[in-house]
């Protein structure tokens, strides 16, 4: 079984990769959506609710664990894969090389929460892999919350998303990198603002890819019919709708985060 855990219902947008990559593979699926949003919290509390979701997963059998948010990622992955040796981790990191490599112009932006952008392995992304590129960097305020909201294609997302991204289209950027696997869910509002002219780059599928690859090397066997487990600190319609609007998974399981 594959553990995918993030701050909502964000994470999501990675599973539905990874199950298209593992069409055969029982995943379990976190939404701490009690705490969310990650990005304006501290690091350390970032690491406590890593830890004890972890500890949740590891005891439901998870070989392989998916920290399926870019915040998480930045605060707690390296902390996780010590005190779990035995579990294979995968992380999210803004999908900056693609972006800047894909770039016509060599004008890229980040869209990410201030606590991925705050974090020791962006700011490493961005020196390594776009030195040479003119990035603008900017603060997705509100936008998780919307999409937890299942707001994510309206008229007040629209506007949110309006008045971020106008300053960096204003600037030529054709490359915009979705540093938040809340924001794939924005992507036709995104659309409705650039109208097509800038392409949207997110970290999705390197993700499945890498998490096949685990499971692969660890040779775990694939299940015929394989099940999906939905937990949430939050409220269990708003996971189910979103899931329903956006999965559409056969056995499907809901329950309440007791962590």
């Amino acid at each position: 079984m594959t553990g995918i855990f993030d701050s909502g219902v964000g994470g999501m947008s990675v599973m539905k990769a990874i199950v298209q990559a593992l069409p055969n593979e029982d995943i379990c699926y976190i939404a701490d959506s009690a705490h969310c949003p990650y990005g304006s919290k501290p690091p350390q509390e970032i690491r406590r609710l890593s830890h004890r979701i972890t500890g949740f997963l590891v005891k439901k059998g998870c070989g392989v664990v998916v920290a399926a948010c870019n915040t998480a990622t930045a605060a707690a992955i390296e902390h996780l894969r010590a005190e779990y040796p035995h579990t294979a981790f995968v992380g999210m990191e803004p999908a900056v090389k693609p972006a800047a490599e894909q770039s016509h112009s060599g004008r890229i932006a980040v869209l990410a929460t201030r606590g991925t952008l705050q974090g020791r392995l962006f700011q490493q992304t961005l020196h390594t892999h776009a030195k040479d590129a003119d990035v603008q960097i900017i603060v997705g305020e509100g936008l998780v919350e919307l999409v937890e909201q299942g707001r994510e294609n309206t008229p007040e997302a629209i506007s949110a998303l309006n008045a971020l991204l106008k300053p960096a289209l204003r600037k030529g950027v054709d490359t915009l990198v979705l540093g938040c696997t809340h924001y794939p869910f924005l992507s036709a509002a995104i659309e409705t603002i650039t109208k097509g002219s800038v392409r949207l780059v997110d970290a999705a599928i390197p993700v499945a890819l890498q998490t096949k690859r685990l499971l692969e090397k660890q040779r775990l066997p694939a299940a015929n019919n394989p099940a999906y487990f939905f937990y949430t600190s939050g409220d269990i319609n708003v996971l189910q709708t979103m899931q329903e609007r956006h999965l559409q998974l056969p056995n499907v399981q809901y329950a309440q985060l007791g962590v």
